[in-house]
């Protein structure tokens, strides 16, 4: 292409006469701006290289990569890294090679911040503004007009254009790492882990090695106010100060950055990065990162907003730290509480041969509470924990599990029934005054119990609740004979927590039939429990345990509400007027929420409330008569209706008995067994027959379970049955199979 070729030697001349530029000998050891020449003319090559020696940009020196085609120009793209501008040719081995080459590196290099400058000889090959609007180039050139100065000009601009990304992209990638080690570091919640997790992400922030040290103020003897820095995390060649003061930093001009840094109560830039972090409290803490040089404007920057964003996490981590030393100390006695006396036990049961665990009550302490006020009360806790303290040595541990109980675990030689009983020997002196005090204690010998942590400390609360049963100032041992039923109560009802938590409790339905035509006419909603094994607990032994813990409440609105929707499901499969029984204990009646749990349910459910009867039994109605005719009221407001079950077993009068609102006696299975064995037993069920239809109610009786105890029951007059006999409990879908059969045949 000789047009081209003479072109370029004009150019030369022109670059060569242009005005001079001074050289830059300070650049040192800066490293070059980099530009990629790609042009197919070697002179080309030459002159370009030739009219910028010397020249600095932005202070900087620059270093030129060649390349003559655009092939070549790809594998230089693909080989070589921190490019700032590419000086391209647009003809070459073809007329749109140039061109082709920025979309290779806009599209499929995805390399945004290079600058790109188009040179031609023959603008006619590629117009100036379809180019600049078609490609994402940044300026375009005829080689005719760029003389050495332009040149600089062009370059200059191009590589501040690039200097400017370059930082805004190191900013973007800088806040993404700020917010994901703030992501990561807010799950933190030990002051070490944390203070680690800062050094770590501020290096990786300056993309240097984790190298530096944390240190934090904390509070000394030295009189209020007095504070000293120790060190919390430290990596790199300060690995080893951890947990020492930071006089221990052998480099005196350290230990004054970070000093310095804590006084003034901010950041430093002095050879690398001093952060501060502010508490709530007036304490500070310092990280220092050393680099040995002066950091960037684009790294300070950085650095203040990530310290910013996790100083917030040094006050949470600091707040946590607080929150778990009165999580497992008591404040006023300044002793581990129950929850750290339960890891005491665990971790003393790695060795437990010869330990002992005690439960020391102290006697009679309400009274004195009663007699001379909480503050003596204290005063008195103190005496007793600074005389057991001595008494029982460094060797045990202590703790308070209770208001006025104290737990000890230690050698048998130390915590034994004869040490603990002589503490008590002599009077207490406190505020003035003599008293004589007692205490019972509940022991157990670790090394004979396979049981653990909080395990082990209901047997000692056995044994002292043992002990406080003989007398005053007693102590008894306790043995596997003593604990096991206490246990066995205490596993059940932990496993129905979890059954109740994981939904492993189910609902059974047993059907209740018209005694005249065995027409089905309601069932019985009955609790059922399987565990993992396949084996069910009898609710004889998980019911009275839910309503001793309370958690019958829950379990008895699970209970209702299972109950109501599979009502509302019967409904829906044609079975109208189908009654729904529901069993209601006396905790549940006691609970505030009942009546709402009540009306929420009926109102989630949508059932019809009338086809809802609730059971009670007749201790209930006897226990406290005043609630239950209120409740019983509650209960018909909403629609819903009572039976009373197990009638002839709570001893109620008749005028009790008159003045509740149900509609329903249930007949005890007992009193039906007994109807069919002896003339007493007769006569005890048309007692309850006669009583319920004079008092205009219907009676069903349950347990019926041959025919004749069904016929005998029909010749007393008694309306409804349950039994067996007519169906067994069933799960929801054999009961819908059994009431659609037994439906169509009455």
């Amino acid at each position: 292409m000789p047009d081209i070729k003479s072109v370029e030697d004009d150019d030369l001349l022109e670059f060569l006469d242009g005005p001079e530029q001074e050289h830059a000998d300070s650049a040192g050891d800066k490293l070059p701006w980099r530009i990629l020449v790609v042009d197919d003319d070697e002179d080309v090559h030459r002159a370009t290289e030739l009219a910028m020696q010397g020249l600095l940009v932005e202070g900087m020196p620059l270093e030129f990569l060649h390349a003559y085609s655009a092939r070549e120009a790809r594998e230089k793209l693909a080989a070589e890294k921190r490019l700032a501008v590419a000086l391209l040719d647009v003809v070459m081995e073809s007329e749109d090679a140039g061109l082709q080459l920025v979309r290779h590196i806009r599209e499929e290099l995805a390399e945004r911040a290079l600058r790109i400058v188009l040179r031609t000889g023959q603008p006619g090959y590629a117009p100036e503004i379809e180019t600049v609007q078609t490609y994402d180039i940044n300026d375009y050139k005829t080689k005719s007009e760029l003389t050495r100065t332009r040149m600089f000009t062009l370059l200059t601009s191009a590589v501040r254009s690039y200097r400017q990304i370059c930082e805004l992209e190191a900013g973007r990638r800088g806040l993404e790492m700020i917010v994901d080690a703030g992501s990561g570091l807010a799950k933190v919640r030990d002051l070490k882990v944390y203070a680690d997790g800062v050094l770590t992400q501020v290096c990786a922030l300056l993309g240097s090695l984790p190298q530096g040290i944390v240190c934090a103020e904390v509070e000394t003897d030295g009189g209020p106010g007095a504070r000293a820095a120790r060190v919390v995390a430290a990596a790199g060649q300060y690995a080893g100060l951890v947990d020492h003061a930071l006089d221990a930093l052998p480099l005196e001009a350290q230990r004054a950055r970070i000093r310095h840094c804590l006084g003034a109560r901010e950041h430093g830039f002095d050879a690398g990065a001093c952060l501060f972090f502010a508490l709530s409290d007036g304490r500070g803490i310092a990280a220092l990162i050393d680099t040995g040089h002066p950091l960037r404007d684009i790294d300070q920057q950085l650095l203040r907003a990530f310290a910013t964003s996790v100083a917030v996490g040094f006050e949470n981590v600091v707040l946590y730290d607080r929150l778990v030393d009165q999580a497992f100390n008591d404040p006023l006695l300044q002793l581990p509480n129950r929850a750290r006396f339960v890891e005491l036990l665990d971790q003393n049961l790695r060795d437990p041969a010869g330990i002992t665990l005690a439960l020391v009550d102290m006697d009679d302490f309400a009274d004195i509470n009663d007699a001379f006020g909480h503050r003596f009360a204290d005063e008195v806790l103190q005496a007793v924990t600074q005389r057991l303290v001595r008494a029982l040595g460094s060797g045990t541990a202590m703790a308070r599990v209770g208001p006025d109980v104290f737990g000890l675990i230690g050698p048998q030689a130390r915590v034994n029934d004869a040490t603990i009983a002589a503490c008590f020997v002599e009077p207490f002196e406190v505020g003035g005054e003599r008293l004589k005090l007692s205490a019972t204690a509940g022991l157990v010998r670790l090394g004979e119990s396979s049981a653990y942590g909080s395990e082990l400390l209901l047997d000692a609360q056995i044994a002292l609740k043992r002990a406080k049963q003989s007398h005053r100032g007693a102590a008894q041992y306790f043995s596997t004979a003593m604990g096991t039923g206490a246990r066995e109560r205490f596993k059940l009802l932990k496993g129905l927590r979890e059954a109740y938590e994981h939904e492993h409790l189910t609902l059974v339905y047993q059907p209740q039939v018209d005694l005249a035509t065995r027409r089905p006419i309601g069932c019985e909603a009955l609790l059922r429990w399987r565990k993992a094994d396949g084996t069910f607990v009898p609710p004889d032994q998980f019911i009275p345990l839910a309503e001793q813990s309370g958690l019958i409440v829950p379990i008895g609105e699970f209970v209702l509400r299972t109950a109501c929707l599979q009502l509302k499901r019967l409904t829906g499969l044609g079975h109208a007027g189908f009654r729904m029984c529901v069993n209601v204990s006396l905790a549940q009646f006691r609970d505030p929420d009942f009546i709402p749990s009540l009306q929420r349910v009926l109102g989630e459910t949508g059932v019809d409330a009338r086809l809802l009867e609730l059971e009670i039994t007749e201790s209930m109605a006897m226990e406290d008569t005043e609630l239950i005719h209120r409740l019983l009221a509650d209960i018909r407001r909403c629609g819903a209706s009572v039976a009373i079950d197990d009638f002839g077993t709570g001893f109620s009068s008749l005028s009790q008995l008159r003045q509740l609102q149900v509609e329903r006696l249930k007949i005890d299975r007992a009193f039906v067994q007994e109807a069919e064995a002896s003339s007493a037993g007769a006569t005890i069920a048309k007692m309850v027959v006669d009583l319920g239809r004079a008092l205009g109610l219907t009676v069903i009786a349950e347990g019926i379970e041959t025919e004749t105890q069904r016929a005998h029951l029909l010749a007393l007059g008694c309306h409804e049955g349950q039994g067996w006999l007519f169906g067994r409990p069933m799960a929801s879908d054999p009961f819908e199979t059994w009431l659609a059969e037994h439906s169509a045949a009455a």
